[in-house]
């Protein structure tokens, strides 16, 4: 069992982020932008999960997650309502959320489904969001040009998703999910998550007018495929998910506890939910 602290972010999203915040990089900015696009619906969606997930197990089971339940909740929650502020921010620049609407419409296709389903969804979009965090924190120079706040927003996200990365895995082997199920659903949530994110990243480029530009281009290229690129680097562990004998775990670090360890100045607890 994890224990799982929710912490408040102590920084201001009522002023307005600049156009190209991320460094003055239209790729980043867009890229970062189009993920903070698909986190209200999508941690609702695990949320929701994770909670009838618990409510599936048998009652001493129910007992022994409650509070690991409580404290992923209450995680997920946070992240959710802090870029619900920054994306109604970015969208003072004009830039439209089509993958949303497009998200909402799969989602309901779950509805009354087998909660293992759900849960399986939940692991693999986690094991995304893990991996993508230990990049960001293995990388934060990526943010330096950038304002304290914002940058302070993406590094506590990431070590809060490495954080609760197990919850919706366990819950799902608990439940009695395959490993044939759990591979299934990590082929459609890797197609989905790729195509889904490249497409509102080439919506937020296009709505900025800078589609088009030589320097998009070559950061996009440095960034997802360079030595360094999220994409490169992330292969082998994103593989790593398909063996039967794969637990999130085998994937920790401590660059999450100790970022949260050394900024302990930005964050406020909040107990539980």
């Amino acid at each position: 069992m994890t224990e799982l602290v929710v912490r408040r972010l102590l920084i201001d999203l009522e002023h307005p982020v600049d156009r190209h915040w991320c460094n003055g990089d239209a790729f980043l900015t867009a890229w970062f932008n189009a993920l903070s696009m698909s986190f209200p619906v999508g941690e609702q969606f695990f949320m929701d999960a994770v909670r009838n997930g618990l409510k599936a197990l048998p009652p001493e089971q129910q007992e022994q997650y409650r509070e690991e339940v409580q404290g992923f909740v209450g995680q997920e929650a946070t992240h959710r309502h802090i870029h619900a502020r920054f994306n109604a921010q970015i969208a003072r620049h004009g830039l439209v959320n089509e993958w949303e609407p497009r998200a909402r419409l799969r989602l309901k296709l779950l509805e009354g489904t087998d909660p293992r389903h759900a849960l399986a969804i939940t692991a693999a979009n986690e094991h995304f969001t893990a991996l993508f965090a230990e990049w960001m924190l293995s990388h934060p120079h990526l943010l330096d040009g950038c304002e304290p706040r914002l940058k302070a927003l993406w590094l506590w996200h990431s070590a809060e998703e490495a954080e609760h990365k197990c919850t919706a895995f366990e819950m799902y082997q608990r439940l009695g999910g395959s490993h044939a199920w759990r591979k299934r659903w990590m082929w459609r949530v890797t197609a989905i998550f790729l195509t889904d994110t490249l497409r509102q990243t080439v919506c937020n480029l296009r709505h900025d007018g800078t589609l088009w530009r030589w320097s998009t281009w070559r950061s996009a290229a440095a960034h997802l495929l360079g030595r360094e690129g999220l994409l490169r680097t992330t292969f082998q562990p994103w593989r790593a998910y398909f063996k039967p004998d794969f637990h999130p775990s085998q994937q920790d670090s401590d660059l999450s506890s100790r970022w949260l360890q050394n900024h302990a100045d930005l964050l406020s607890t909040v107990g539980r939910r």
